[in-house]
């Protein structure tokens, strides 16, 4: 079996790496958080005006007709690059939305057009009792209630004002689902299917970050001398550096394994998915503490950009599930085949 990145893949992943390099460079991520944070939008206009949005959307409703697996190359990029744009909620949100606009739910028809253009935000609200990516300029949120899945248009009367966050790459906002009006999307098989795609989503963006840091800490441990060598040169070092990369690899190959599976349809979707959150946020977390233990006193500081990274993957760790529940999860969908005698492989 061919596990890499086909042709047409690696060409989008190029792509979005020279999109993301011009527009939301080190320079750039950092004008924006030390404005106080929250999206960039000329690098929004930027993603959207290259298609992104339209990345999984079937081409009968305005997309590329992809898949998850290239919107997983993308969300790699951007969590690579720690960019300020509302990306991952917004395509969320479309393909709730899209998704039941196929299926005859006028009211969200008329929201795919708008988010597939990037003129509106959209925002997901799956867990009450968390703040929300992006509800402080979303114009419709999708939310995960009794059991459902709904969508709301914002008004401005209602709109969430933003709270302050450690992750001051993204908007972060509370959802007062009881003030909005909402329509329904689907049932059980519609929270699934995004909290499947969510999950996904969230561990593509914590394999950009892992795997920057991990650059990042290689390349400082070659050029930080001490007692007259490289640090690099040090066993202690060298099997960090060795752990953090078997962690990125690990996670590389969960997150597109899931975004296969979800992709195709697998019977296994929601086990990949939940597999992958739960090695991803585990591993995200040990690479970022290796990368801070390296660097050192310098990786604490404002002036360094490794705390950028560490506090966008403590977020994108507990959004959607924490590695914890998504250990639940998995022991729910797995004990049935347990108890029947069958493989859980």
């Amino acid at each position: 079996m061919d596990f890499e990145l086909s042709e047409d893949q690696e060409a989008l992943r190029s792509a979005a790496r020279d999109l993301l390099d011009d527009r939301a460079g080190p320079g750039r991520v950092r004008a924006v958080v030390d404005a106080g944070g929250g999206r960039d939008d000329e690098l929004w206009k930027a993603m959207t005006a290259q298609g992104w949005m339209g990345v999984e959307l079937a081409e009968a409703q305005g997309g590329l007709g992809l898949g998850m697996v290239e919107a997983a190359v993308l969300l790699e990029e951007i969590g690579r690059h720690a960019a300020p744009a509302p990306f991952l909620s917004s395509s969320l949100a479309l393909g709730s939305l899209a998704r039941a606009a196929a299926s005859g739910v006028q009211a969200s028809a008329r929201w795919v057009e708008p988010l597939l253009a990037g003129e509106v935000v959209g925002a997901v609200a799956w867990d009450a009792r968390a703040p929300v990516l992006y509800a402080p300029s979303a114009a419709v949120v999708v939310l995960v209630r009794d059991g459902e899945v709904v969508a709301a248009e914002v008004a401005d009367s209602d709109r969430p004002s933003r709270e302050p966050a450690m992750d001051r790459t993204r908007e972060l906002g509370w959802v007062d689902a009881g003030r909005l009006r909402s329509f329904r999307l689907g049932g059980e098989e519609a929270v699934i299917a995004l909290v499947d795609r969510g999950a996904v989503a969230h561990c593509a963006e914590m394999l950009g970050a892992a795997a920057r840091v991990l650059e990042m800490t290689v390349s400082y441990a070659k050029d930080r001398v001490q007692f007259g060598r490289p640090i690099g040169s040090f066993q202690a070092v060298k099997h960090r550096c060795a752990d953090m990369l078997v962690d990125v690899e690990g996670m590389r190959s969960a997150v597109y394994y899931a975004a296969w599976c979800v992709a195709s349809g697998h019977p296994d979707a929601s086990v990949a998915a939940s597999t992958a959150k739960v090695w991803c946020s585990d591993a995200a977390r040990r690479v970022m503490a290796s990368g801070l233990q390296v660097h050192g006193g310098i990786g604490f500081t404002w002036e360094h950009d490794l705390h950028i990274y560490l506090k966008r993957a403590q977020l994108d760790e507990v959004s959607f599930g924490n590695a914890a529940f998504h250990r639940e999860r998995l022991a729910g969908l797995l004990r049935p085949r347990i108890e029947a005698g069958e493989s859980v492989l």
